[in-house]
């Protein structure tokens, strides 16, 4: 925003704390927060503040605030802006945030407002962020709301995001709190969450109590959806939690709003456990999103991304179910994308029955890329006009034949290994 600042007279009239940032209070109690000393805080809000449910104010950055402010320079070059930030809390957040159970049952038993939230949010979902089981339960005895939301439109349970507070998302379970309630922005529910981040035990209990499995955000995103895509916490959690949700029902091709599929979202995270359950679960491997895109080009586009999650395995198993492969006269966009992976590259090349390979396509990789895999390339682009070995057409042909059962038809086949291996292209990065 551009232009002078704003007269004193435009801006909102702040809240008025009981206890302002700049009190040697505040300082105090801030000091003692940062050393984790629970006795100091205790005696603090035990004999130093106004009332049980005194607002404290913990930060504020207004420089208009006071007449003598020194104006920033981003200010003085224009660059100004009505908002500040002013961090407003109360003894009992203060208390339940960092689980300082005894000090917040002295507070609720002289009554403090169990859901004050001057800041935003309230002690429970301070307790419920924390992970702190003791303080939720506390809150909830003294009659704390399990579904008020927050200023951000979140419930305590939406706040039960990490491993530490499944007992918190037990507590608020059992005194009423709804588990399919939905944030207000995004529209996702406690499994929704649980699943976005990995969270096993909390997508069980949610499950158990009811949660509706395919009930779908503002994205158009089922729970399922959210853990394909999911960065959170490692594969195998997310595959849990996958495996989980397939077996209640969920509908493993449900689209978002744009038409990806849980397949689109596994792929482009290089999730090759997840894409191997997708697939045995029969989902549709050629679907496309509402641009178009292939889960085949999920996995190619974001490949170097995910290096070290072998993401050759995933287009590996996408072509042994049948995925189709890039047309020719893309491939040279694949090397833009994943030439540095010369596995994938040898992989797709061998699921063609023949390709022309072009000399101009050397333009779509990095001189530091051809360098560091030379041999490959050299081999590669050596075989410009060459005509594809017999052995080659037969593995062609056999797998056209079995098509998107090339995963489950070729190991029964009474033929030796390594011949099974090579029809379905598990050859590291050979030129056959």
């Amino acid at each position: 925003m551009s232009g002078g600042p704003p007269s004193r007279e435009s801006i909102p009239q702040a809240c008025r704390p009981d206890h302002a940032v700049t009190s040697q209070f505040v300082g105090s109690l801030k000091c003692s927060l940062a050393s984790g000393d629970e006795k100091a805080v205790t005696e603090l809000l035990r004999t130093q503040i106004r009332h049980v449910d005194a607002i404290i104010e913990l930060n504020n950055d207004d420089w208009m605030k006071e007449p003598s402010a020194r104006i920033p320079p981003h200010v003085l070059l224009g660059l100004w802006t009505l908002e500040y930030t002013q961090e407003l809390t109360t003894p009992l957040c203060i208390t339940c945030a960092h689980g300082y159970t005894e000090c917040a049952r002295y507070l609720l038993h002289r009554r403090a407002d169990a859901n004050a939230a001057p800041g935003g949010r309230s002690p429970l979902h301070e307790a419920c962020i924390g992970g702190h089981g003791d303080c939720v339960q506390l809150l909830l005895e003294y009659g704390a709301n399990a579904n008020k939301k927050s200023e951000d439109g979140l419930s305590p349970l939406h706040y039960c995001n990490t491993n530490g507070s499944l007992r918190c998302a037990e507590l608020l379970l059992q005194h009423g709190a709804i588990v399919n309630q939905v944030t207000e922005d995004t529209q996702d529910t406690p499994l929704h969450v649980a699943a976005q981040l990995g969270l096993l035990s909390h997508a069980e209990l949610y499950l158990v109590r009811g949660a509706m499995i395919d009930l779908k955000n503002q994205e158009g995103e089922t729970p399922l959806s959210a853990a394909c895509r999911g960065k959170g916490g490692d594969e195998d959690s997310y595959l849990e939690i996958c495996r989980l949700l397939l077996k209640r029902g969920a509908d493993p091709d449900t689209q978002d709003q744009q038409e990806r599929r849980p397949l689109h979202h596994a792929c482009r995270e290089g999730k090759h456990k997840l894409v191997e359950l997708l697939l045995a679960a029969n989902v549709d491997v050629n679907a496309t999103d509402y641009s178009g895109v292939l889960p085949l080009s999920c996995a190619l586009q974001s490949a170097e991304l995910h290096c070290d999650k072998k993401p050759q395995i995933i287009v590996r198993s996408l072509l042994n179910h049948g995925a189709r492969c890039v047309c020719p006269e893309a491939f040279g966009k694949v090397l833009r994308y994943c030439s540095g992976l010369p596995e994938i590259i040898a992989l797709l090349y061998n699921s063609y029955i023949s390709l022309q390979v072009c000399s101009k396509w050397k333009q779509e990789i990095s001189e530091e890329v051809i360098q560091t895999h030379q041999y490959f390339y050299t081999r590669f682009f050596s075989l410009s006009g060459s005509i594809r070995s017999l052995q080659h057409l037969c593995r062609f042909a056999l797998r056209r034949h079995f098509g998107s059962r090339c995963h489950r038809l070729i190991p029964l086949l009474p033929i030796p290994k390594p011949i099974q291996d090579y029809l379905l292209l598990i050859n590291e990065g050979s030129l056959l």
